[in-house]
């Protein structure tokens, strides 16, 4: 068998070589699910103005902020851990660009400064939520990533806290259906996740993830497809919502959304079937036709906001 060359011996290449390794280990990439922040004045059609751009800004830097703290510590904490895995043992930490001690200190600082800053400047209902996100990831990387179900429920949970603090910081009340349809769109895409990642380290030893063998494929498929059934009825129950009142836009566009919104679900599926759904930011932002639905869904959702 091959020998995987030892790549704690690598030495950060001075100052430069460690900012880019703690910048490459808070994940750049997966900064785009922040943008969820915006999802709830959007629905609510408070989205542009001064202040609600300006609020929205903030609360994005400070989940960002929240969410890099917590990818410093975990890749800190399982640095050992990744140079075993044939993809991870390229993070910073694992490779030996960023020393442990510094992804701590750096985790350490972010993670005090974001929720201090959103004490001072956001609601406090904004900075409770944003603090609680904090400590349930840092659980997260202790011990509740070890939990079976458990591991489902707070990563779902934190895509949930990212589409309700927007409405918190602008005091924006949170309907029902939209909570539904986040939270159960958000257990569809980690659970195929979750799928997708056991499909491909089936019969592997020594996995990295260890509870995915706790796991298997027939539950996480369960999962997935059942949450995707209730995220596309709980959006269905929205736009149907207005009953018999009779629309005054050109077209019912809240209606006609659901084409668009139950067709991305289907396409997404098509990945998380596959086994190829481990990487969801990459599904999205690499899959052209999925590209186009979510456009033309932004567009009528958009359209339905604005009653055109």
């Amino acid at each position: 068998m091959r020998e995987r060359p030892d790549r704690r011996q690598t030495a950060p290449s001075g100052t430069g070589g460690l900012l880019t390794g703690l910048l490459l280990t808070a994940r750049p990439k997966q900064w785009v699910k922040n943008v969820l922040v915006i999802a709830a004045p959007a629905a609510a059609g408070e989205l542009f103005s001064v202040h609600a751009l300006t609020r929205l800004a903030l609360v994005f830097v400070l989940f960002t902020a929240c969410a890099a703290a917590v990818y410093l510590v975990n890749d800190a904490r399982d640095a050992d851990a990744d140079r075993a895995h044939p993809v991870k043992c390229r993070r910073p930490v694992a490779a030996g660009r960023v020393p442990v001690p510094a992804a701590y200190a750096a985790g350490t600082a972010l993670g005090v400064l974001a929720p201090a800053v959103a004490v001072r400047l956001c609601p406090p209902e904004a900075a409770a939520l944003l603090t609680a996100y904090l400590v349930m990831q840092l659980a997260y990387c202790v011990s509740l990533k070890h939990v079976l179900v458990v591991d489902l429920t707070v990563v779902t949970t934190g895509f949930v806290m990212r589409a309700v603090i927007g409405g918190l910081a602008l005091g924006i009340p949170l309907s029902r259906w939209f909570l539904i349809t986040t939270g159960f769109g958000a257990l569809f895409m980690v659970a195929a996740k979750r799928y997708s990642e056991a499909v491909q380290t089936a019969g592997e030893a020594g996995a990295t993830r260890a509870l995915l063998a706790e796991y298997t494929t027939g539950y996480l498929r369960f999962v997935w497809q059942l949450a995707a059934g209730v995220a596309v009825l709980g959006y269905c129950l929205w736009a149907l919502e207005e009953g018999g009142v009779p629309h005054t836009s050109v077209l019912p566009w809240r209606q006609l959304s659901v084409v668009a919104f139950v067709l991305a679900v289907l396409r997404y599926a098509v990945f998380a079937d596959r086994g190829t759904a481990g990487e969801p930011e990459d599904v999205v932002l690499g899959d052209r036709a999925l590209a186009v639905i979510g456009l033309v869904w932004g567009v009528m959702y958009a359209l339905a906001v604005a009653d055109w």
